[in-house]
């Protein structure tokens, strides 16, 4: 799996860039996301959903690149979102709302309601299948938005703070859930949360007002805190060198 984001400028409002220039590229594993508010991370994220479309510049997925109706669809079957805000949708209960996710990116109808339940059992939401989605609480409505990404197979896996909300007991699950799909989907995951990055990501990205002031493997990451930092927060002395030298 190679997710290229190639010169991709955007902005959201005339004479605005939030992305100006920026080329990245994602290779196969679980990749974290990091980077303050206003970092460009849901934009970027956005762009690499095909959910927005840059000004300048191109995404693409093992050559696939989403500029036609018809080779858009396709690329959204490949890549699953998971954005900032899950809303339920009325008058659907869990097993249909996932259900419909899969439809939208392409299954039948049939399939998209067999493999609904799988989804919704992974992330602990099963027992709750037929209930109103409208009725989960805001941990759960996190779990809901995970199952989709994950219904329709998807290649690479896009989340957006997918962990807000989650007790500690609930993000424990999500890191097993990263840890137990691995080997068949590709992960790419922004967090403001630095803890225990080995135990679920395989390389960083830092973004800083549009610009990359990391990437490289977590090890390589960890390298680049500060001498005096305490073991145990390596992470976030290393991420705060980062985004505060300006380079």
């Amino acid at each position: 799996m190679t997710l290229e984001i190639s010169s991709c400028t955007f902005g959201y409002r005339r004479g605005t860039r939030v992305l100006d220039g920026l080329s990245l590229a994602f290779t196969a594993g679980n990749t974290v996301l990091l980077g303050p508010n206003g970092a460009g991370k849901s934009t970027l994220l956005g762009i690499a959903a095909s959910a927005l479309t840059p000004r300048k510049g191109y995404v693409v997925l093992n050559g696939l690149r989403p500029d036609s109706s018809a080779t858009r669809r396709r690329y959204r079957r490949r890549v699953g979102w998971l954005p900032q805000q899950v809303r339920p949708v009325a008058g659907l209960k869990l097993r249909e709302q996932v259900a419909y996710a899969g439809w939208l990116k392409g299954m039948s109808r049939r399939t998209a309601w067999d493999d609904a339940m799988p989804a919704l059992q992974r992330v602990g939401l099963g027992e709750l299948s037929m209930r109103s989605s409208r009725e989960l609480s805001g941990g759960q409505l996190r779990r809901l938005g995970i199952a989709q990404t994950l219904v329709h197979g998807a290649k690479v896996v896009l989340m957006d703070e997918p962990t807000a909300g989650l007790d500690p007991h609930q993000r424990g699950v999500f890191r097993d859930l990263l840890g137990e799909l691995s080997a068949s989907t590709s992960f790419i995951v922004s967090t403001h949360q630095t803890e225990d990055l080995a135990e679920s990501f395989d390389s960083v990205v830092v973004l800083d007002h549009g610009i990359v002031r990391f990437q490289g493997t977590v090890a390589d990451f960890l390298e680049t805190a500060p001498a005096q930092a305490a073991p145990g927060r390596l992470a976030e002395a290393a991420y705060n060198q980062l985004t505060q030298r300006g380079f």
